[in-house]
């Protein structure tokens, strides 16, 4: 006998990750556990998630617009390109307590059961050019997710003036009333 199991965990930092176990018993009991790919993992977590947000609109397929709020997602679109749960190698700009941004990585796979371990939170307290060149050696420098270099810097942008009206630096611009 062959079960699969899907477990998603969320831990203290608010941080999810997705464990996909396959257990087979031999003589009732449970003798192994295997690890799955990336693209497994996404095809069972494509359709629906507890982190889905499906959006009615107009595009020229589905007329819907599918959202992911999960925690690892640079985009918050739900394509395997941004997906957190699905990726072994994950990297995203958040906001922290504060009104600061930090950049959070998912580490090697030898944490890979422990949740709590496996994530590394950089804090970006600096200048702007400073955490720029930081968010840019952490996606592409290390050759980790280059592919992601552009979202998590228009990302870590609106992150950075949303902070600096919070802090009162700048001020919010006025709402538009339409016609006077």
């Amino acid at each position: 006998t062959t079960w699969l199991f899907l477990l998603v965990c969320s831990t203290s930092k608010s941080v999810c990750s997705l464990f996909i176990f396959l257990f087979t018993t031999q003589h009732n009991k449970l003798s192994k556990m295997v690890a799955i790919s990336d693209s497994l993992a996404w095809e069972l977590t494509k359709k629906n998630t507890s982190f889905m947000r499906k959006v009615n609109g107009r595009t020229k397929r589905s007329g819907s617009v599918k959202f992911s709020v999960e925690k690892g997602n640079a985009k918050n679109l739900s394509l395997f390109k941004y997906s957190g749960l699905a990726n072994s190698k994950v990297v995203d700009v958040v906001f922290t307590d504060g009104n600061g941004a930090a950049i959070v990585t998912k580490t090697a796979s030898k944490a890979g059961t422990q949740p709590s371990k496996a994530i590394v939170s950089t804090p970006m307290n600096k200048h702007f050019r400073r955490s720029e060149k930081n968010i840019k050696n952490a996606a592409a420098g290390t050759y980790y997710r280059p592919d992601l270099t552009d979202d998590l810097l228009a990302k870590y942008t609106k992150v950075y003036s949303a902070n600096r009206i919070a802090k009162g630096v700048k001020k919010a611009l006025p709402m538009k009333k339409g016609r006077n």
